[in-house]
């Protein structure tokens, strides 16, 4: 959480979209910034729980491939609606999932099931395989940027993470973008650092609402 918002802070200075790829060391939940931490405890049984900078509900973390998506104000996509914006991402990785063989569908409209959680029940775009959601987004949009923050859920047991990664940067590039290893600074590693130990490792920022 603190690597998304840092690339956020840092987009005016970097002036490139930088997308991560990035997992987790140990079975945890995010929650989205608007929700309240007792509610979150009642809804999970995962723990940790972090409070994300964006928006949206409860994601498990325990089985998925997590990524997140820094644009700065200069680029066409920071220009987009919110629901747009939501619809390209999700498009994206259907059509990376199909470069593999794996046939996915966006959601034409929402089906509400399990408020307060992202993977039960399903909202309009959501990326679907056989019925099930199994990619879900959050956004937040200031001044500096956009940060978008998306968990995939693996569609089957045979899927190969480093396939998706891969097909993701090909669709992209098939589309005209050029790909560059992303090489942090000492300046964006230092706020990382700061963010980490001052915000989303402390009950201040995860329970304070």
């Amino acid at each position: 959480m603190a690597w998304d918002e840092a690339l956020l802070e840092a987009m005016p200075r970097l002036q490139q979209v930088v997308l991560r790829f990035y997992s987790w060391t140990e079975p945890a939940a995010t929650f989205g910034y608007f929700q309240k931490h007792n509610e979150v405890q009642r809804l999970t049984l995962l723990r940790p729980l972090v409070r994300r900078p964006t928006g949206g509900g409860i994601v498990p973390h325990d089985a998925d491939w997590t990524y997140s998506l820094a644009v700065p104000p200069s680029d066409p996509w920071y220009s987009l609606t919110a629901v747009r914006s939501y619809h390209r991402i999700h498009d994206w990785i259907r059509r990376a999932f199909a470069g593999l063989g794996v046939s996915c569908v966006l959601a034409p409209q929402a089906l509400q099931s399990g408020p307060g959680q992202c993977f039960v029940g399903y909202e309009q775009y959501d990326l679907l395989w056989g019925g099930r959601k199994i990619a879900g987004a959050a956004q937040r949009r200031s001044l500096s940027g956009l940060l978008i923050q998306g968990s995939v859920q693996p569609p089957a047991a045979d899927c190969c993470r480093s396939e998706w990664e891969s097909s993701m940067r090909q669709t992209a590039a098939a589309g005209g973008l050029q790909w560059t290893m992303f090489d942090p600074d000492s300046l964006l590693l230092r706020r990382v650092r700061e963010l980490a130990l001052s915000k989303y490792s402390r009950d201040e920022w995860n329970c304070k609402k």
